[in-house]
């Protein structure tokens, strides 16, 4: 039986640290190229996007005249059905802040 090959304990530590820095080096990799892509664009109801298009001219008219304090602005509907535009109010004016 041949005899095993003695590795001195600075071998043994440079080779551990090296492995290390690879894996580390590995995991950082593979940490930034699995980001989460960006988010597809949700689609706005024509009702909501015309009520939203309507408050953009209300700004913009408010803006003229000097009054640049904003708009308030209510969802037509009732809250939970299906054409309630809240959501996409919020989205568009950045109200989730």
């Amino acid at each position: 039986m041949p005899k095993p090959i003695r590795m001195s304990r600075r071998t043994w530590v440079a080779a551990c640290a090296v492995l290390c820095a690879a894996g580390l080096a590995a995991t950082a990799e593979l940490n930034a190229s699995s980001g989460p892509g960006p988010k597809p664009q949700e689609t706005v109801s024509a009702e909501c996007a015309e009520y939203i298009a309507d408050i953009e001219r209300q700004l913009a008219k408010a803006k003229q005249e000097g009054r640049g304090d904003g708009v308030v602005a209510f969802s037509r509907v009732q809250v939970g059905t299906k054409d309630d535009c809240r959501d996409e109010l919020r989205n568009h004016f950045g109200g989730d802040r």
